[in-house]
């Protein structure tokens, strides 16, 4: 049994010019003529790929909670985040973009499980009133902090900075605007509250591939995030991309579906 996988006539110029065929007699896919074992790890990375794009383009990531507030994050995103807490055990972390506030809960609600008595800081230059009232009337809010203002405001990074002070180690995420030139600013703004070992995560790298979808846009292509990850690396020698170490893997293969491509990244010891 044959089954093709190609754009639907009324988006094959907007997406990438991709074909996939799998057939499932041979188990093999083809790629743009390449041909792979259906069942490797090539293949479940090519199909990865595809799976992400069009979970991208259909919202699949809008459809999860954490205890009870929306967190817009695919679930291997929101597990990765879960065992970096738990590695780090950080007394504070720090999120620009709030949106719902579930990922300021699921950071909470870790640190919380594991006894550290950290805190949580979201900052959004809008935090909507149904957002803030049910942020508020939240069991965890206690743990959590909203600071109002663009993360990129002298002010509000100069804040920030200050409710940090005496925190012992920081983990940075970064979630807002994706622009290129707003996530240099809150790289260049925020990345040496980072501790030494703790990770300045950059969500959203994913725009760069799907910037041809029709969800998307043509200048994602070139202004994401992951062109100003470039370059903050090449400017701060004292972090590296890597992703957490897997605390349990059996798996085959090394790659994860995620929305964050790239966007981790950890500082060095001093």
């Amino acid at each position: 049994m044959r089954r093709r996988r190609e754009p639907p006539a009324a988006h094959a110029a907007t997406l990438r010019r991709v074909k996939i065929t799998i057939d499932t007699d041979t188990g093999t896919l083809q790629r743009d003529g390449e041909q792979l074992g259906l069942l490797t790890p090539e293949g479940f990375e090519a199909l990865s790929h595809l799976w992400t794009t069009v979970g991208w383009q259909q919202k699949y990531s809008y459809r999860f909670s954490w205890l009870g507030r929306p967190i817009i994050q695919l679930p291997s995103d929101i597990v990765r985040v879960q065992e970096a807490i738990y590695e780090i055990k950080p007394d504070l972390v720090i999120e620009t973009g709030v949106a719902h506030g579930g990922s300021l809960v699921l950071y909470a609600s870790v640190l919380r499980a594991i006894g550290r008595g950290g805190r949580v800081i979201g900052i959004d230059i809008d935090i909507r009133p149904h957002n803030r009232t049910a942020l508020d009337a939240h069991e965890l809010i206690d743990d959590i902090d909203l600071v109002v203002g663009s993360s990129t405001d002298p002010q509000t990074i100069a804040r920030v900075h200050e409710m940090a002070g005496g925190a012992e180690r920081v983990m940075v995420l970064l979630d807002s605007d994706h622009t290129g030139r707003h996530v240099t600013a809150e790289l260049e703004g925020y990345a040496d509250l980072v501790t030494p070992g703790s990770y300045l995560v950059v969500a959203d790298g994913i725009m760069r591939d799907v910037a041809d979808v029709p969800r998307g846009k043509p200048e994602w292509s070139h202004d994401n995030p992951l062109t100003a990850v470039e370059g903050f690396l090449a400017r701060h020698p004292e972090f590296v991309r890597t992703t957490p170490p897997l605390p349990f893997d059996e798996s085959l293969t090394h790659w994860d579906p995620t929305h964050w491509p790239g966007g981790w990244l950890r500082r060095l010891a001093d």
